[in-house]
Formats: structure tokens, C-alpha cells, sequence
């Protein structure tokens, strides 16, 4: 059974950093893809960036390209979220989602407040 255990959310100020970690229980390659989306109060949960474990390739909602890059470390079996650039409207709760040959998997969320 996989967990994923998201943390590094907070308050950061427009225009600040933030980094996410999403911790995977057992080893990272045992897994396909893994994803991070954020739900902002009242609106639908958003798909924000994506990894392909083995290839380390990524793709980016068209909000955040150019401001966020996702990436993973194999060694710490940890999957990374850098946010640049933030802006108001990146508030959110943001989730990390993995998906195995047979299940997918998701973590408890992260709040991020962006906000002066």
C-alpha cells in the first residue's frame, strides 16, 4: 500500500517561493505517474503539473507554466512541487495523486495562502 504524505504549504507573500514535498511510502518506481492538483474554496479541483516516474518528463496546467516545475528524487523517494511567482489566485489546498498499475493513491493536501 502506497501513502502519500504532502507537506511545505504556508503563507508566502505575492511574488515569493514555495516548494512542496509529497513523500511516498516504499519506493517511488512503483509508480507511473504522479500528479499535483489544487482545489481553491468554491471551485473544482485543477490539475497543475504532472511527472512520468520513469522518464522524469513533465507537463504544466497553462496557469502555472513557467512559474512551477515538479520534479522527483528517486534516492528520497520524494516528489517536488517549486512554485515561483505566486500570485493570489495560486491559493489553494494542493493534493499529490500517484497512480500504479492498479490503483491511484492521494494525500492529505497542503494549504498554500498566497496573500500580503
Amino acid at each position: 500500500q502506497v501513502q502519500l504524505v504532502e507537506s511545505g504549504g504556508g503563507l508566502v507573500q505575492p511574488g515569493g517561493s514555495l516548494r512542496l514535498s509529497c513523500a511516498v511510502s516504499g519506493s517511488i518506481f512503483s509508480l507511473n505517474v504522479l500528479d499535483w492538483y489544487r482545489q481553491a474554496p468554491g471551485k473544482q479541483r485543477e490539475l497543475v503539473a504532472t511527472i512520468i516516474i520513469s522518464e522524469g518528463t513533465s507537463n504544466y496546467a497553462d496557469s502555472v507554466k513557467g512559474r512551477f516545475t515538479i520534479s522527483r528524487d528517486n534516492a528520497k523517494n520524494t516528489a517536488y512541487l517549486q512554485m515561483n511567482s505566486l500570485k493570489p489566485e495560486d491559493t489553494a489546498v494542493y493534493y499529490c495523486r500517484a497512480e500504479s498499475d492498479y490503483m491511484d493513491y492521494w494525500g492529505q493536501g497542503t494549504q498554500v495562502t498566497v496573500s500580503s
